[in-house]
C-alpha cells in the first residue's frame, strides 16, 4: 500500500508521461525537484512491488492496467432504478478500444443531420481508421466532388453512391471524384 506522498508522486508522473516509457532517473529528479536520484530510485522500488511501473529493457513504464475507464460488471437499467453494485470487471482504455494511439486513427468533430437515425448527431466525435479500401454498409468518411461527408457507402452491382442515415438528405453519386478517406469505428458522445 502507497503512503500518501508516494500516492501524489505516482499520479505526477502518470499524468506527466501516460503511458511513455518514464525519463532517467536524473531527468525525473530534476523535473520533480528531488535532490538526488536515490529518490526516484526509493519511489520505483516501491512501484514496482505495488505493480505500478514495469520494467522493460532496463526501462520503465506505468502499468497500462492504470490507464483507461472502469467497465463495472452490473449492468445499469434505463428504466426503473436498481441498486447499483460496485464490482468492477476490468479497466476500458478508449485508446486501445478504438486504436487512438494508432498513427492511422483520427478523431473528428461530426457537423450536420445526416446520419441521425444511426445514432451519430451533431458535436459528437467519429473515431475515423484511415484506409481506402471499404465495403458496402460501412459507414466512411470520404471526398465526393467537392467536399468532405460522412455517409453510409453503398456499392451494388458496381453502382456506388454515399448514403446519409436522414430522410430528409438525398443520396449522393459521384458525379467527378469520390475518394475514402476512412471508414468509422466508433462514435464519442459528451453527455
Amino acid at each position: 500500500m502507497l503512503t500518501q506522498k508516494q500516492q501524489e508522486f505516482f499520479e505526477k508522473l502518470k499524468s506527466a508521461y501516460g503511458q511513455d516509457i518514464l525519463p532517467s532517473f536524473e531527468v525525473l529528479a530534476e523535473e520533480f525537484g528531488f535532490k538526488h536520484k536515490n529518490s526516484i530510485w526509493q519511489y520505483f522500488n516501491k512501484f514496482k512491488e505495488e505493480n505500478l511501473i514495469v520494467e522493460e529493457n532496463k526501462r520503465f513504464r506505468i502499468n497500462k492496467e492504470f490507464f483507461g475507464a472502469k467497465l463495472m460488471m452490473s449492468h445499469v437499467r434505463a428504466g426503473f432504478a436498481s441498486a447499483g453494485e460496485d464490482y468492477v470487471e476490468k479497466r476500458v482504455s478508449l485508446d486501445e478500444q478504438f486504436k487512438i494511439n494508432s498513427p492511422s486513427t483520427f478523431l473528428f468533430t461530426v457537423v450536420g443531420d445526416s446520419m441521425i437515425d444511426l445514432g451519430i448527431f451533431e458535436g459528437d466525435m467519429v473515431v475515423v481508421r484511415k484506409t481506402c479500401e471499404c465495403r458496402s454498409g460501412d459507414i466512411v468518411l470520404a471526398y465526393i466532388d467537392d467536399g468532405f461527408t460522412l455517409k453510409t457507402y453503398r456499392n451494388k452491382n458496381g453502382k456506388i453512391w454515399l448514403e446519409p442515415a436522414n430522410k430528409n438528405y438525398p443520396n449522393l453519386y459521384p458525379k467527378e471524384k469520390l475518394e475514402i478517406f476512412g471508414v468509422i469505428n466508433g462514435v464519442i458522445r459528451k453527455v
